[in-house]
């Protein structure tokens, strides 16, 4: 997707998920000469990128005339004591995004006023290897043009989704943001089992993650339905069918996942009061 920036974008933070995305800006043709990025201490494999590509780094933030964006991609506990170095930039009435988990749009609002125009995001970790999907939701400020371009923005690290509401953002945190970390665990749980079946455990480890990464490509490089791939694996009467019956019992997956997603959920509604 093209990325189309009249003014200068600002990275605020260019950790992990910031230099993710700076990166993948640079491979989609968005001029180092457009990017300012605000980092007291990046990664030495970001810093070296900005070193490479000439990026600004640390400028002044009165010097930032015409900022066009500002995302905002420092950890949540930090968050109050760095918007107010930045807030000056809402002079030039720029599109503020925010990729921390937790921080209300409201509480942007503080720093860059009532009529920001704020986007809340939530990415998740795949993004590092440009397979992520981040859901966001924008305030009524936020102008057909500006949803477009945070779109090509994020769309750098993966796939984007829209919610209407910001209340879903909770619930997006719950299934994706924090959904890496369930694929983790199930990978974790099919080793153990194939272990207590006899396999090694060196075995049991390769055949899960093999299985668990090779599967996630399937549907995506498909793009069928998650039920039509299942059930085009699953023989009548045959080994899937019989773990299925297990997995998909009336106290199987499912209700145990819809609990796991209403605690994450709560847990983010908390974190953002």
């Amino acid at each position: 997707m093209t990325i189309a920036l009249k003014g200068t974008l600002v990275l605020v933070g260019a950790g992990k998920m910031g230099g993710a995305m700076l990166e993948g800006w640079l491979k989609s043709g968005v001029a180092p000469q457009q990017v300012v990025a605000l980092d007291p201490s990046p990664p030495p494999e970001i810093l070296a990128l900005l070193q490479m590509h000439r990026i600004r780094h640390n400028p002044a933030v009165a010097t930032v005339k015409d900022a066009e964006v500002v995302l905002v991609a420092v950890k949540p506990q930090v968050m109050e004591d760095v918007l107010p170095g930045v807030a000056s930039l809402k002079a030039s009435q720029p599109l503020v995004v925010s990729v921390a988990a937790g921080k209300t749009i409201a509480s942007f609002v503080r720093h860059f006023g009532e009529d920001a125009a704020i986007i809340r995001t939530i990415p998740n970790t795949p993004a590092a290897v440009g397979r992520g999907i981040t859901a966001m939701a924008a305030n009524g400020n936020v102008s057909p043009a500006q949803l477009a371009l945070a779109t090509s923005l994020l769309s750098a690290i993966g796939e984007v989704v829209t919610v209407a509401d910001e209340g879903l953002i909770d619930a997006a945190t719950a299934v994706s943001g924090s959904g890496p970390a369930y694929v983790f665990y199930l990978t974790e749980c099919l080793a153990a089992a194939g272990v207590s079946a006899g396999l090694p455990q060196d075995v049991a480890v390769k055949l899960a993650r093999a299985t668990v990464a090779g599967a996630g490509e399937l549907m995506r490089v498909t793009g069928e339905e998650a039920a039509t791939l299942r059930q085009n694996v699953t023989s009548p009467k045959g080994t899937t069918y019989a773990a299925l019956q297990v997995l998909m019992a009336e106290n199987g997956l499912e209700p145990l996942m819809k609990e796991a997603i209403a605690a994450a959920t709560r847990r983010s509604r908390e974190l953002a009061s």
